[in-house]
């Protein structure tokens, strides 16, 4: 009994400490909803408070717990449901809907396939980034590595048979300034040798007496002017002979020592000349050693031909080879290969007459030629004037020297002057 009543006043304290509760409610359809806040004031109707209404505060309490449970649980189960209808719903649409389902498939597949393709990219400038890095790095290592083999190779100083130096201009220097300064002279020679002839004089000294050495000297082009190179499938390169070059040769060798002298190589040179000039009047052959290289062009300096320049030729189509001395220069047309020219008779019949004539200084009758765009024409018309002229002088010389009776004759017999 003491127990009984120790237990009801502990209730009835925890009762009145507590100062507000909740109280759940259901309604006939099974919702739950919450009361408001209610206040409990501890020494209010604390009299009637018996054991009966303790007991039913604790029974109420666990049932409004119970019901709070089961409340919630109902919640997350709707949640759940819900969600699972959410993930269904596209399950049933595609198979409601099969076109759409594989539309929406094939989005996928696009999007997933893109995705790689943009990964792949990616990874491939990574690694092209990397393989460029790595070559910038050798070829700068290559390239520095190379430069100190030069140094070291062209800057040394030179060695006699038996390994001993010799000594230079640049032994008094540092040794770093001496590498350079010989790697300098070899760079500076190498270019001399490609720009410049390869010797001073290309030509050898004049002959002296009693040997017969020609007035004057003829320089001749070879390509196009003698010969025309010409290619097919079929034969390959050929050159052929320009009309009337075996007479020209053969004409001009009396009074012309005839030098050849072209850009082309010596290993193409050589063997057509062989050919072409069996009996020997080309006296001299100068090829591409011979020449200056000046402005992308292989220029022919008769400076270093060896001869007085008042009596040297050059015959060339190409104004770029002979810029040096355009004053000793005759330009004629290029040569294509037609079978019915004739400049190479009109070009003898001009240095037969100019060799004939003993003219001093061959410059003045080139500078005169050279204002027309056809030389060989001009020349030609030149030759049919004079032609007229000694003509018309010889008939008034004929007249001048017969008698007077004979000049004068009746005009009945049908006579004239």
């Amino acid at each position: 009994m003491i127990s009984r009543n120790l237990c009801n006043f502990g209730i009835w304290k925890q009762m009145c400490l507590s100062r507000s509760r909740y109280t759940l409610c259901t309604t006939s359809n099974g919702q739950f909803y919450r009361l408001s806040q209610s206040t409990v004031h501890p020494w209010s109707n604390c009299s009637s408070f018996s054991t009966h209404g303790a007991r039913s505060y604790c029974f109420s309490t666990k049932v409004s717990q119970h019901r709070q449970n089961r409340f919630y649980s109902t919640v997350s189960e709707k949640g759940a449901t819900d969600q699972q209808q959410t993930v269904a719903t596209p399950q049933l649409l595609s198979k409601l809907f099969p076109q759409t389902a594989i539309e929406g498939s094939e989005h996928e597949a696009q999007l997933e396939k893109q995705r790689k393709e943009e990964e792949e990219e990616k990874k491939e400038k990574e690694s092209s980034w990397k393989r460029m890095k790595f070559g910038f790095v050798f070829f700068g290592f290559s390239v520095s590595a190379f430069c100190v083999y030069i140094v070291w190779i062209f800057g040394a100083p030179d060695r006699d048979a038996e390994g001993n130096i010799i000594e230079d201009e640049f032994m008094g220097l540092p040794t770093f300034q001496q590498y350079f300064r010989r790697l300098w002279k070899s760079m500076t020679y190498y270019q001399k040798m490609i720009q410049e002839p390869s010797r001073e004089k290309l030509l050898p000294d004049p002959l002296k007496y009693p040997y017969a050495q020609p007035p004057y000297t003829l320089v001749l082009e070879m390509k196009d002017v003698l010969v025309h190179p010409d290619w097919t499938y079929q034969t390959g390169w050929r050159f052929k002979k320009r009309p009337g070059v075996d007479k020209f040769l053969e004409t001009l060798a009396a009074n012309y020592e005839i030098v050849v002298f072209t850009a082309d190589q010596g290993m193409t040179v050589f063997p057509i000349l062989d050919a072409l000039d069996p009996r020997g009047y080309i006296m001299y052959r100068l090829v591409r050693d011979a020449t200056h290289f000046v402005d992308g062009h292989h220029v022919k300096n008769l400076d270093n031909l060896n001869r007085d320049l008042s009596k040297v030729i050059v015959v060339d189509w190409d104004p770029n080879s002979t810029k040096l001395h355009p004053e000793n220069t005759l330009n004629i047309p290029r040569w294509t290969g037609n079978d019915d020219d004739s400049g190479l008779f009109d070009l003898m019949a001009m240095l037969v007459t100019i060799a004939t004539t003993d003219v001093e200084d061959v410059r003045e009758v080139m500078t005169y030629y050279k204002s027309f765009d056809n030389p060989l024409a001009k020349f030609r018309e030149n030759q049919r004037l004079l032609a007229e002229q000694m003509a018309e002088k010889e008939q008034e010389e004929k007249q001048r020297n017969l008698p007077a009776v004979q000049r004068w004759r009746p005009s009945f017999l049908g006579g004239g002057r």
